[in-house]
């Protein structure tokens, strides 16, 4: 079949690259329009532009498809479009271009983590699996019914940004498994039951505050599912402390939430929790790059009794 992908941040990489690979012929990739960075005033290609660009694939930019694309996309007579993490809500005239419509591949099991950061709460929320759905585009968020799903076990260490890269390789194979079937004509397309729907919400920078009064389990899991973006953070006397990896700790005492219990270059930096205690393996401070949390101690000199996020 002839396949238009959109999609625009690294996730969509090996996607791209595995219908590309396939029997299928990619016709064109849309992706989100190119951005200026801020502290350089440098032009950013979206990762999935680079890709397309090395395999040769003809680009489209538009900063509303719905409005813009539409008669762009129906000249390139493809069958099919493909979405993963493309960015933009797609209207009815978008969805009606290809005449086998529009599948996406989705980081969560559906359908449950509904909406723009699955992978953040199925972290947070401690989930012990996780996977990919391939599902028919429709108007509602991530409400189509189910092609194919694929899932795998969490180990309870990955952070967001590992996750996905884990269901970017799953999705990639999953999604030319489903092209297959839908071109041979044995797709069977199951709807979703709403009853076990669980939505989740776009992550702000703020939302990455770390609240000490909750267990420690949680807390390595909220630091999991907030590493990369935004970023989990406490407040110290030396500024905001980000932190970027976190284990349960071996010390137990019944402190105040946040209160520093060990703060030594040798044996590390270990915070009380609501319940339990959470050592910080890797840090970055205020200004300042990551580094592991010893490390951090031999320049900043944190001490026991001090209080975080106070």
């Amino acid at each position: 079949m002839r396949v238009i992908f959109l999609g625009t941040p690294e996730f969509g990489v090996k996607i791209l690259e595995s219908i590309n690979n396939s029997r299928h012929e990619v016709a064109a990739v849309v992706t989100q329009p190119d951005r200026v960075n801020a502290r350089g005033n440098k032009i950013i290609f979206s990762p999935v532009k680079d890709a397309a660009a090395k395999l040769g694939i003809p680009v489209l930019q538009y900063e509303n498809i719905s409005r813009e694309g539409e008669e762009k996309l129906k000249s390139l007579n493809a069958d099919i479009m493909v979405t993963a993490a493309y960015g933009q809500i797609l209207k009815q005239n978008i969805l009606d271009v290809c005449p086998k419509g529009i599948i996406n591949v989705h980081a969560s099991l559906l359908p449950k983590y509904r909406g723009s950061s699955p992978v953040q709460w199925t972290l947070i929320n401690g989930e012990k699996v996780t996977g990919v759905t391939i599902m028919q585009t429709a108007l509602g968020v991530d409400t189509g019914d189910i092609i194919l799903q694929r899932e795998i076990a969490l180990d309870g260490n990955e952070n967001a940004l590992e996750t996905l890269d884990k269901l970017s390789a799953l999705g990639a194979s999953a999604i030319v498994e489903a092209l297959d079937l839908i071109e041979d004509g044995k797709a069977v397309y199951t709807p979703q039951d709403e009853r076990k729907a669980t939505r989740c919400r776009m992550l702000k920078k703020e939302d990455g505050k770390i609240d000490w009064t909750k267990s420690a389990l949680e807390i390595k899991n909220f630091v999991r599912g907030m590493t990369p973006w935004p970023g989990a953070y406490t407040s110290s006397k030396f500024g905001m402390l980000k932190v970027i990896r976190a284990e349960i700790g071996d010390v137990t005492a019944s402190r105040k939430a946040g209160e520093i219990l060990i703060a030594e270059p040798k044996k590390g930096l270990i915070i009380s929790c609501g319940e339990g205690s959470l050592s910080l393996l890797d840090v970055q401070g205020e200004n300042a790059r990551a580094m592991d949390a010893k490390s951090y101690l031999l320049g900043k000199h944190l001490t026991a009794g001090e209080i975080l996020g106070e």
